[in-house]
């Protein structure tokens, strides 16, 4: 059993999400969450999994100096990458509205990666979910952002929330993922690190 294997480390994640807190609690995970603003700001060249990748390693770069010998750090970023273009995090409803227009329809890819940082190593994985939205009305698109506000999540949208229930027709790899961290992953290379 993982947990069992870390009770050796101190697990740290280096997240203010509520959905990867509790993804973490809900594998029986015992871990700390630690913060620190980072400017995700990534070179123009990178496409899809790259970006992930680059703002989940720059996640972390804040947080080495301070790290001791048994901590496992854990950064993560995800990015929907649709028609060649990252749909980041919507600035407001306008830009929400716009993302989830592109998006209705359509398949698009969600893509996290995560970074395990040690004292000795690093190793950044990320997952791939193809995701397809059925179109969309103008009216569930408003509905949607008005009653969820949906700027704290790339591509302006939760899978686990109404748009998901109701917009999402097909999924092909990891849902959770899609929710935000690919627990799966996140748990196999967690295992390979510790044995």
């Amino acid at each position: 059993m993982l947990k069992n294997k870390l009770e050796a480390y101190h697990l740290i994640l280096a997240s203010g999400s509520p959905r990867r807190h509790q993804f973490f609690k809900d594998m029986e995970l015992d871990f700390e969450v630690r913060i620190k603003s980072v400017d995700e700001v990534y070179p123009s060249e990178l496409k899809g999994a790259a970006i992930s990748d680059y703002l989940a390693k720059l996640k972390a770069e804040v947080f080495i100096p301070d790290l001791q010998s048994k901590d496992i750090l854990i950064t993560s970023d995800t990015v929907v990458w649709h028609n060649n273009e990252s749909l980041a995090k919507a600035e407001g409803s306008t830009e929400a509205e716009s993302m989830l227009k592109k998006l209705s329809g359509d398949w698009h890819q969600v893509i996290s990666s995560v970074c395990f940082t040690t004292t000795k190593r690093q190793i950044i994985q990320h997952s791939i979910t193809e995701v397809k939205f059925k179109d969309l009305s103008k009216d569930e698109i408003q509905h949607y952002i008005k009653e969820y506000q949906p700027y704290d999540k790339a591509g302006a949208y939760g899978i686990q929330e109404w748009i998901g229930l109701i917009g999402i027709e097909e999924i092909k790899g990891s849902y959770t993922n899609v929710v935000g961290l690919p627990t799966q992953l996140v748990y196999k290379t967690l295992l390979q690190l510790v044995t």
